[in-house]
Order: C-alpha cells, then sequence, then structure tokens
C-alpha cells in the first residue's frame, strides 16, 4: 500500500482513519498473520509442520493423554520461538490505537503474548496463553516464561503435570472470556479484522456478530477472506505495513 494519501488504492484508509477520529467504541480482532510478520510460525501453510506432525496432530486432549511429553517438546519448541522474536509495527500500531480511542478491546487468537509485549493493555486471548500453565489436577494457573522448560513440568501444589493454558481442538472457549468478547462486539461502532484467515471458529464469527449490531466493518489482510464482502473498508496488505498508515493518517486528520 502506497504512503500517498492522494491514491485511488488508498481512498479505504483515509476513510477507516477518519471514521477512528470520531468513534468512541472499537474493537480489534487479530489472527495468526499477526504474528507471522515477526517471524511466529503458523498452523497453516509453509511452517506449520513439526517433526511431520500437524497442529491437530498434537494440540487436543487426546494427544495430551496419549503422548504428553510429546506434546510438551512441540510446545517448548513453540516457546523457544516465540521468546527469539519481538513485536513488529502492526503490534506497536496497535498498542499505540489503543490510547486514542475511549473503549478498546483487542481479541486476539494467537497464544504468544506478543501483544502485551508490544504494550497493549485491554488484551483478551480468547485461546488462552502459551506463556501460562494450568494444573491437570488442582486446576491451579500460573505463568512461566522459563525457556527450555523442565519435561514434564509439574505442579508445585499438588503434583500432578502441568498443561499449556491454551485452547486445544476439540475444547470450547471460557465462557467468560467468550461473554466478554459477545459484550464488546454489542457495542462496537467499528471492528477492525486483521490477519486473519476468517475460518477458525468461533472467532471467524465475531465480525458478524458485530455488524449484526450495527457495528461497521474493516479488514486488514494481504489476500481476500470470507469476511471481505461483508466490509466497509477493505485495506489489502501487511497489518505490520498498513496499521502505521493508518495511524499516519488520523494523525493527519487531527
Amino acid at each position: 500500500m502506497s504512503d500517498n494519501p492522494n491514491t485511488d488504492k488508498n481512498r479505504p484508509l483515509i476513510g477507516l482513519a477518519q471514521t477512528l477520529g470520531q468513534v468512541q467504541r472499537l474493537v480489534a480482532l487479530t489472527g495468526a498473520g499477526v504474528s507471522a510478520e515477526s517471524g511466529v510460525p503458523t498452523f497453516r501453510g509453509p511452517g506449520g509442520l513439526w517433526r511431520d506432525f500437524r497442529a491437530e496432530d498434537l494440540a487436543t486432549p487426546q494427544a495430551f493423554a496419549r503422548d504428553p511429553r510429546l506434546v510438551w517438546e512441540w510446545y517448548d519448541w513453540r516457546r523457544g520461538l516465540i521468546a527469539q522474536v519481538s513485536p513488529n509495527p502492526g503490534h506497536l500500531a496497535l498498542a499505540e490505537l489503543e490510547g486514542l480511542i475511549p473503549e478498546f478491546l483487542l481479541i486476539t487468537q494467537n497464544v504468544d503474548g506478543l501483544h502485551r509485549r508490544a504494550g497493549s493493555l485491554n488484551v483478551l486471548e480468547i485461546h488462552g496463553s502459551i506463556w501460562e500453565v494450568r494444573c491437570t489436577g488442582c486446576g491451579g494457573l500460573d505463568e512461566d516464561r522459563r525457556t527450555p522448560l523442565p519435561l514434564m513440568p509439574w505442579c508445585r501444589n499438588c503434583g500432578a503435570l502441568l498443561r499449556p493454558n491454551v485452547v486445544w481442538f476439540g475444547e470450547a472457549l471460557d465462557p467468560a472470556r467468550l461473554q466478554m468478547a459477545h459484550e464488546a462486539l454489542r457495542l462496537a461502532q467499528v471492528m477492525l479484522v486483521a490477519g486473519t484467515s476468517g475460518v477458525v471458529q468461533p472467532a471467524a464469527s465475531f465480525a458478524l456478530w458485530a455488524k449484526e449490531y450495527g457495528a461497521r466493518l474493516a479488514e486488514i489482510n494481504p489476500d481476500p477472506t470470507p469476511l471481505t464482502p461483508y466490509c466497509d473498508w477493505v485495506l489489502q496488505g501487511k497489518s505490520g505495513e498498513v496499521l502505521p498508515l493508518l495511524l499516519t493518517a488520523m494523525r493527519q486528520n487531527n
């Protein structure tokens, strides 16, 4: 996307910037594409395999029950990769955008914690955090940022095996987090969707829920998604490139 505000290609960006300068309530939703720009491998496409295993082979309660050591080796490998990367300009722009909107909620499908590292405060990690561990016995929750982790990690309180505090395939989202997301979507004036394929449920439906409640939709993605036809603004490109331009346009309008 060009940084020249006078091109036809940039009209959606300018229109969105003008609208965001006037709204009180904004919800942003981010997916794996935002993290991929920092070098975090995605489940889909290149880099989605580990030792010939797919994510769907490992990120399940059944896989953990069958071979918890293998699952923890995979998560320890992922934690090691994430520990070496940094938030990209897209993460940083969203953190800055939070300070410009009176009521802002960032919903992320990512478990890497990069939004918080970038400075975002009002973050709802609907799929959990790879840096948190949960006891399979007492249910205790703790943060553990060690890399590498001891294989396998055990609970300090009851001695039971710990698991990553993430939502696995076949598991439901935390009802409290889902309710928080739903309430924000109900009140949002604009919903901004960045770096997500729009196929992982229920997050894939969040934007349509917001639209039903009256929100206008904006999408930032390199390629069209199932959500694209429903959007009021479509900004084609990487979030790390488009979001800083959006902030620049907002400043110019103020």
